[in-house]
């Protein structure tokens, strides 16, 4: 079944399924012949989850001094956010706390829980693993062998 808007020559419009596109339009419930429509666009399915967190504004100057239509219109926005992504857990990201942002950190912050050893390095060095001329950490002194004592 396709489904037709249709429009009699008295002016009545109605719906009528028909079995395929080469049917005969049916009469109208008045008796009147019947033309079919162009069926109105529909943009169903369309969803935007709005702006991300990421795209919130960090600095003063990104909320306008604080002018409080800006204030009001963002904190409005987050809420708004904040409720589709409790109830679309999927869209919320990495919540954790970031760390770093700027300089080496400025394409991908340092968050909480990240490796901090390597990510610094990584960072600082372009490597994984430390500098070897960094400085390590002292090593705990060594205790008497039991064998020998103090001497």
């Amino acid at each position: 079944m396709i489904l037709y808007d249709l429009r009699c020559t008295q002016g009545h419009r109605f719906e009528a399924g028909l079995p395929s596109m080469f049917s005969d339009n049916p009469d109208c419930a008045c008796g009147a012949s019947t033309t079919r429509l162009p069926a109105a666009v529909r943009r169903l399915g369309e969803a935007s989850p709005g702006r991300s967190r990421e795209e919130m504004p960090t600095t003063w100057r990104g909320i306008a001094q604080g002018h409080p239509d800006v204030v009001r219109g963002w904190h409005r926005e987050m809420t708004r956010r904040e409720k589709l992504e409790e109830r679309h857990p999927e869209l919320a990201g990495d919540r954790r706390p970031v760390l770093a942002h700027e300089g080496a950190f400025a394409g991908r912050p340092l968050r909480s829980g990240d490796a901090l050893v390597p990510e610094v390095a990584k960072a600082a060095f372009g490597t994984k693993e430390p500098s070897p001329s960094a400085p390590s950490a002292p090593s705990a002194p060594s205790a008497p062998s039991a064998r020998g004592g103090a001497r």
